[in-house]
């Protein structure tokens, strides 16, 4: 499996994996699946502000893809973001998911943010809250019945992970040990 940044060649394969989860799952709110055209407006969008998209492949072709973007678009939030990864159904449980989200905070530490955010759709969706448990996540929040899908309602899990010094220095200031 080699992780590397995503390529708009992976977005039909992306928007595919998407699609699935987006129809078959609770862990996205959306109940329409994007178009590959759509995206492909996404992408442009969070790599146009140096986000980033990564893809887990190997011969098979994508086996997950995951990004990550600013948590919310007013300013005082430009330090905190958001992660999203969804793995191809045939191969969850394999680690894909862990792989892509390890690197994925790497990524978001290097460009200076300190919080990553992951708001998981469905308080019962056990793989993505074990995913991030398992890599330093803490849940901060249950929210009950904020979303309706499949007629019936969804709660909504959101869970938090320092990055770097966290909160512990303020922007610009020297990292201890630098």
């Amino acid at each position: 499996m080699l992780i590397r940044p995503a390529a708009p060649a992976d977005l039909p394969e992306i928007q595919a994996i998407y699609a699935h989860h987006v129809l078959h799952g609770t862990g996205s709110f959306e109940e329409a699946p994007p178009t590959v055209e759509e995206m492909a407006a996404r992408y442009e969008a969070g790599t146009g502000r140096g986000w980033c998209w990564l893809v887990a492949r190997d011969a098979t072709g994508v086996l997950g893809w995951a990004c990550y973007g600013q948590y919310k678009e007013r300013s005082a939030y430009r330090f905190t973001a958001e992660d999203s990864v969804y793995i191809r159904d045939d191969v969850r449980r394999r680690g894909v998911g862990r792989a892509l989200l390890a690197e994925l905070l790497a990524e978001a530490t290097a460009r200076g943010f300190r919080q990553m955010l992951a708001v998981i759709g469905d308080s019962g969706n056990a793989g993505s809250i074990g995913l991030h448990r398992s890599l330093g996540f803490e849940r901060v929040a249950h929210l009950h019945a904020v979303g309706f899908k499949f007629g019936r309602w969804l709660d909504s899990v959101t869970m938090q992970r320092p990055l770097g010094p966290g909160s512990a220095t303020l922007p610009g200031e020297p990292q201890p040990g630098r």
